[in-house]
Formats: C-alpha cells, structure tokens, sequence
C-alpha cells in the first residue's frame, strides 16, 4: 500500500481497530429524518430527470416522422418542464445536504474538544500541542467536503445510476446487459486506488500535523525569542521547508497515486457509446430489431448513466481517503479518560467546606518512571493551616501538588478533603474546593478584566479590584491606559513575569476557595513585591489552608509546618526554627548545600 512497509502495518491496524461503517453511520443518527427527506429529494429529482429520453424518443419515432407540430411543441415543453423541475429540487437538496452536513461536523468537533478537555495531564505532557490542533481542525475540516458537497454529490449520482440503470432495461434488455457488464471490473480498479490513496492520506496528515506542531512550536512569542536569542531563524526556516516539502510531495502522491490504472476506466466509459451503436447496429438486423428512436434514447440514457457513474466511482475513491481522517480522530476520541467522576459524587456547598486534607499512604509513578515519583507519603494538614513543601529538584513535591489538584490520580493510597476521597468528590465541588497558583501561570489572550472572571464570570468590578489589590496588582493595572480592558497578549506577554504571577493569584482568589495551592507562585517577585503579597496572603490565609511548594525558602519561613521530599518521600517535617536546628536536608538546603 505504501513504501514504507511499517506504516502501512501501523496504519492497517490503527484504522481496523478504530472505524467501522457501523461507528460512521451513527454519527449520521440523529439527523436520520432530515436526511430522509434529501434522499427522496434526490430520488425525486432522478425520477423527473428521467422522463428526458422517453419524451426524445417520442419526439423522433413519433413526433418528427409524423410531422405532427403540436405533438412536438407538447414534447419540447415536456423536456424543458423536466429540466427546470430537476434542477429546482436539486438545489433544493443541495441546501439541506450542507446544512446536516455543517451540524454533523460540530457534533464531532465539540465532542472530539470536549473529550480532550477531559483527558489526564498525562495525556498532554505526551502529545504536541500542534498535533491536537491538526486533528481537531485539520482533520475535521478534511471531512468538510465529504460531510456537505460529497455526500450531496453521493446521493444525487448513487439515484441518477440505480434510477437510470432501471430505465435502460425497460427501454431494451439486451443493449443495457451490454452496457452494464463493464460495472465489475470498473469498480474493481476503483477499489484497488482507493485502498492505495487511503494510506497515503493518512501519512499526509501525520506530515501536516508535523508541520502544524512547528508552526506552533516556532511561531509562538516564546519560539521566535528563542530563534532570535539563538540565531536559529535560517535553520528552523530550512527544517519548515523540508516539512512543507514532504507534504507536497505526500498531497501530491494521495492525489494521483495509481492514475494508470483509473486511466482504463476513463478509457472504458469513454469507447462505451461507439460500441454501444455497433452493438445496436447489430440488433437492426436481427428478428426483433431496435427502432431509431430506441437507440438514440440509449445513447442519451447511456450519457446520463456514464457522468454520475464515473462519478460515483471517483466519490468512493476519494471517500476511502476520509477513513483515514476518522481513524486520526476516532484514535483520540478512543483514548481512556483517566480522571472520571463517580457515577453519584459527592457535592458540597461552599458553606460546609473546611479545607481539612489527609494523605493515606500516597504513592505515584509516571510512566516508564524507574522509581516513584511519589512514595508511600502521608500527612495530615489540619483546616485553616498553612503547611509548605519544599525538597531539592527532582523530591516529587510538584507531582504531590499535581495530585492533590486531581490532575493525576495517585496510584495507591488516597487523598481526602474534608473526609472526603478526591475521587468520590464531583469535579465542580473540587474546583471549589481548591485553587491553584502554578509557576508557569497561563493567560489568555484576551483583557485583564476577561482573564480574572475566567475564576467567577459573574464578578462585579469592585471584586476583581479587591482580588487585585490582594494579589499587589491593582496599581499597576490601574495604571495601564485601558486599565482592566489591557489585552495581556499571547500567553501574557505584555506582563512581565511577577506581575503575570500576580494576575494568576488574583484569579484564583476571586474563587475564594477554602484550599489554595501556591506552586512556587512567587517565584518570579523581587524581594519587596513578595514581601507585600506575603502581608496579603497572610490576611487573605485566615480560615484557609494554604500549600506553598516553594524552591526559594525564604517564603516559607512562616509556615506552620514545614515538610521536606527527597527522592518522593518525606524525609522531614516541622517549623523552620526545629528543622534548622537539626541539621538535616532542610538546614542543607537553607545553607545552600
């Protein structure tokens, strides 16, 4: 099927595995009704195109031979009638067909992102951003032309040749065996392209999605400071041209692949009408010969029959290539959730939260991991505390933050809020429950304002103020010419570090959650700045657990209890001024060994 023997044997299995005609029809399902009525608008349309070549056999055998005016206005009218009415109701169904069409592509695109949303962050820290982007755009566009004009042109070709192959027949049998007998090895060549053309389409897409994942590797702020910081723009402009290169070359080779052989079928349709007239020839000198008439209605229901066969040919190459779109997408849409909720989970009212948290023999490894990146931890972290986790690089304490947040779920032992298993707790009462601060803060590329009621849409102003002036972003936002209405720009450059920390923290205390999570959130302040959110912090932590995971250990001096990770376990735990008088890895770590 292709050059490359693996990926064919990958793709064969992948595409078995993932599609069925069975899964494909179900995405039609719901609309089955509306697509009822195309299909009788379809055969209703080849049913008035048929009428056609009877009226011009009248009009030949009757008509012109009897010299008979009337009869022949009264025919002309009949063909033209036919011809408007068909093509009034063609175009009817062609309105309706891109119609379901448009509304089955958003079923599967909302699904397909809404399925994405609900995958672990295992899922993501494995896959390229620009490969989710290719599948969820570019593949689902691709179905575009199959789901509106092909499925319109399907339909209309799939009625023209069943109605129209019904017609030769009753017009004479034996000319339309003849005609019909090159339909097997026709659809034979077919089928044997198609299979060709559908695995090339399927390494196309893999390609343009490579090229996708570059556009947005390279052309992000993040990849165009790197370019020019490292003097890497000729090269990266040399590897997407390479990129491009093989894609063209794929997009050509999917277009054109086993063009030889679709050649004998073009050969096949195009001879067919000249042999058609022998073989009537032929039939003139026989016992019950063809009248003229009979003949040139052939040749006519013969052309009507041979553009929506080829047709249909061609549409069912081109859709064994849309197989391979499915299976890209049908791939993701098939990859486990891991992170569920319980078919009955556990609700709370914000009132009865507490922020109690319990650890029971905690345990975690990533995949492939030689050792776990968290081991048999546990802790009990009393409401309304303010507990710190700190431990060299590699101690697993962002992993611990990772499962406290339920983005992974641990693999032994159980973590409890309030009592309560993460796992049993509805996913809206979780992100109640608790509020993350990461030290990668992401913002969206929208306003100010936009960015904090991301935490609570129905926000007044005087409390994205408030949160503001909690966070020590207030003045400066204040400052900006539009205030609050600043677009921060892709990924919150327009920010500087601290401050997009800063924006970061006021959006999660606009949810004012009983839990806050700090994963080095103030990693990015200057000495002052941290000291004055810390005062704030200090206010807005009354009544709330707070979890600091910090590197820099000046801002966890204050912290009730202090727990110290190495290699994923706890190796220490209590206040700053215990731990540096025992001279363990803390005391290490605060000397800066």
């Amino acid at each position: 099927m292709t050059n490359d023997p693996d990926t064919a044997e990958t793709y064969d299995t992948l595409a078995a595995r993932h599609v069925s005609l069975a899964r494909v029809l179900a995405l039609f399902a719901p609309y089955r009704r509306r697509i009822a009525g195309v299909v009788a608008l379809m055969l209703l349309a080849a049913a008035i195109g048929l009428a056609g070549p009877f009226l011009l056999r009248a009009v030949i055998d009757v008509a012109l031979p009897g010299q008979d005016l009337g009869l022949l206005l009264l025919l002309v009218g009949g063909m033209v009638t036919v011809a408007l009415a068909a093509a009034a109701v063609g175009a009817w169904q062609v309105v309706l067909t891109a119609r379901i069409g448009q509304a089955i592509l958003h079923d599967l695109r909302v699904r397909l992102y809404a399925h994405l949303q609900s995958l672990s962050l295992r899922f993501f820290t494995g896959t390229r951003t620009g490969e989710v982007q290719s599948r969820i755009a570019g593949d689902i566009s691709g179905l575009q032309a199959m789901l509106t004009e092909t499925a319109s042109e399907l339909g209309r070709a799939l009625s023209a040749v069943v109605m129209t192959a019904i017609a030769i027949v009753i017009l004479d049998w034996r000319l339309a065996l003849f005609v019909l007998v090159i339909v097997p090895g026709t659809v034979l060549i077919s089928h044997r392209v198609a299979r060709l053309r559908e695995a090339l389409m399927w390494q196309r897409q893999a390609r343009a999605a490579d090229l996708s994942a570059a556009v947005q590797e390279t052309l992000s702020v993040p990849g165009i400071i790197l370019a020019r910081t490292m003097g890497r723009g000729p090269h990266l402009t040399r590897r997407f041209a390479r990129l491009s290169d093989d894609l063209a070359r794929l997009d050509a080779r999917a277009q054109t692949a086993g063009e030889g052989q679709w050649m004998l079928i073009g050969f096949a349709l195009a001879v067919l009408p000249a042999l058609t007239l022998l073989a009537g020839g032929l039939l003139m000198r026989s016992d019950d010969p063809a009248s003229i008439g009979t003949l040139v209605a052939m040749i006519a229901l013969q052309e009507q029959l041979l553009w929506p066969f080829e047709q249909l040919l061609e549409i069912g190459r081109d859709l064994r290539k849309t197989r391979a779109l499915f299976a890209r997408i049908f791939e993701y849409l098939d990859t486990p959730v891991e992170i569920t909720e319980r078919p009955a989970p556990v609700t709370l009212e914000r009132a009865r939260m507490r922020g109690a948290i319990e650890l029971d023999h905690v345990s975690f490894s990533y995949a492939g991991a030689a050792r776990p990146a968290v081991d048999d931890i546990s802790l009990n972290i009393p409401a309304g505390s303010h507990v710190a986790i700190v431990g060299p690089t590699g101690s697993g304490k962002t992993t611990l933050g990772y499962l406290l947040a339920r983005l992974y779920d641990v693999d032994h032992g159980a973590i409890r809020f309030d009592g309560i298993d993460l796992r049993d707790l509805s996913f809206g009462t979780l992100s109640q429950m608790l509020g993350v601060v990461s030290q990668e803060p992401y913002l969206l590329h929208a306003s100010v304002a936009e960015n904090l009621r991301f935490a609570r849409p129905e926000a007044s102003d005087a409390e994205l103020i408030a949160a503001a002036k909690v966070a020590q972003i207030h003045d400066h936002i204040a400052a900006l010419p539009e205030g609050y209405e600043t677009r921060v720009g892709e990924g919150g450059f327009r920010f500087s570090g601290g401050e997009k920390q800063r924006l970061a923290l006021a959006r999660t205390i606009l949810r004012d959650p009983p839990i806050l999570l700090l994963d080095e959130a103030t990693s990015a302040l200057d000495t002052r700045t941290e000291r004055a959110m810390s005062e704030a912090l200090d206010g807005l932590a009354r009544g709330r657990t707070t979890i600091t995971i910090a590197h820099r250990l000046s801002t966890v001096r204050h912290a009730d209890r202090i727990v110290v990770m190495q290699a994923g376990r706890v190796v220490e735990e209590g206040p700053h001024e215990t731990l540096r008088a025992q001279g363990g890895l803390y005391a290490k770590l605060l000397r800066g060994t």
